[in-house]
């Protein structure tokens, strides 16, 4: 990717194809003290009043930067790794890296006090929106702590379950969590509007033999359907499912495909949660091939090819991304001793702006 300039105009030069760059979109990016507030990083000005018969009078490229002077008098000089930036759409993480079980080495972090602001909590962030889950070591065993470590790259998420939950094995349980049975990979409340973005776990005890914690990058899976099922792909991916919850004092639905597509037909959010949906009624052969689709989803997400299988420690914290990562665990016996696992939920736009706040106080911005 490069800025070209031919007969002033600028271009964006990509592999297989070459666009031209609107002079409105960079003349609304200009950043003059008269057209923009240093403070809040806001306009001073409606860039809609903007003339439609704008035009670039001069353009030249010197030392990383690119000068325009437009034809309304405004003159800017545009920092060339900015606009891309700009142009990658503007997210503050890597794209995705997609795994399966043979993952050699889970993206890990060590809980260092004080580590909120540092370098090591960007490098925490970055792996965790490169592989949809990371692991924290070493934090302290305090049932409170999850809250304050949430709050430290976001705002809890209270849900009917509370500001917190406990996943434990309880008498009177209004979730399967809260049992001792085997949990097959799935997504966390996709019954809410909106479904809880990440979920944070943090393991108080771990005395069980069972009681394994299982992830399954759920991008990974519906890549390989689209590559190798492509009909089963395109009605998962075409079809909106009912996700109900039914509480004594609440009953909660939502609708959404099982792999919900970005405009450029990749996965950005996977729904699977076999327990809560209810497929509508549909042609009877299309019905057909959808349960087919779903039960060979269902079957990759627990397979040895794509299910990662570990077992928690005292002190761990798993933060997984619940549009992406689907989790769960094996069965595992009370007699055996406890097994505590403190939860929460935060949302994406915290994690993601804590994130850019950490380029900028770093200086990292431009230096992927």
């Amino acid at each position: 990717m490069r800025i070209e300039i031919a007969k002033n105009k600028v271009f964006l030069k990509l592999p297989k194809k070459k666009l031209e760059i609107h002079p409105l979109w960079l003349r609304e990016r200009a950043r003059l003290g008269s057209l923009h507030d240093k403070n809040t990083d806001q306009r001073l000005y409606d860039p809609s009043g903007l003339n439609d018969n704008l035009k670039i009078k001069k353009a030249s490229i010197s030392n990383g930067s690119l000068n325009i002077n437009f034809n309304d008098g405004i003159e800017f000089n545009y920092e060339i790794k900015e606009l891309f930036y700009e142009l990658n759409k503007n997210l503050p993480y890597e794209k995705p890296i997609l795994w399966n079980s043979k993952l050699k080495l889970a993206p890990t972090a060590n809980y260092k006090e004080h580590m909120f602001d540092t370098i090591n909590m960007y490098d925490l962030l970055q792996n965790f929106y490169k592989y949809g889950f990371v692991i924290i070591k070493n934090a302290p065993v305090d049932e409170d702590f999850i809250v304050k470590f949430a709050n430290s790259i976001g705002t809890v998420r209270p849900t009917n379950f509370g500001t917190t939950f406990n996943v434990r094995s309880e008498k009177n349980y209004n979730d399967l969590a809260y049992t001792t049975f085997h949990i097959a990979p799935h997504t966390d409340n996709p019954y809410r509007k909106p479904i809880p973005c990440i979920q944070l776990l943090h393991c108080i005890y771990n005395e069980v033999k069972g009681g394994f914690s299982t992830v399954t990058d759920g991008f990974a899976v519906a890549e390989y359907l689209k590559k190798n099922h492509k009909d089963l792909f395109n009605i998962l991916s075409s079809t909106k499912v009912r996700y109900r919850f039914v509480d004594k004092d609440v009953i909660l639905e939502n609708w959404g495909e099982i792999i919900e597509l970005d405009e450029n037909e990749n996965p950005k959010h996977i729904r699977h949660s076999p327990r809560l949906d209810y497929v509508p009624i549909l042609d009877k052969n299309k019905l057909e091939k959808f349960y087919k689709a779903r039960r060979l989803f269902s079957k990759l997400c627990a397979s040895k090819k794509f299910e990662l299988k570990f077992k928690l420690e005292v002190g761990d914290i798993i933060m997984f991304d619940n549009y992406r990562t689907l989790h769960g665990r094996t069965s595992f016996s009370k007699s055996e001793g406890k097994r505590f696992l403190k939860g929460c939920y935060i949302d994406h736009d915290s994690t993601e702006g804590r994130l850019r706040f950490l380029e900028r106080k770093f200086n990292l911005k431009w230096k992927k």
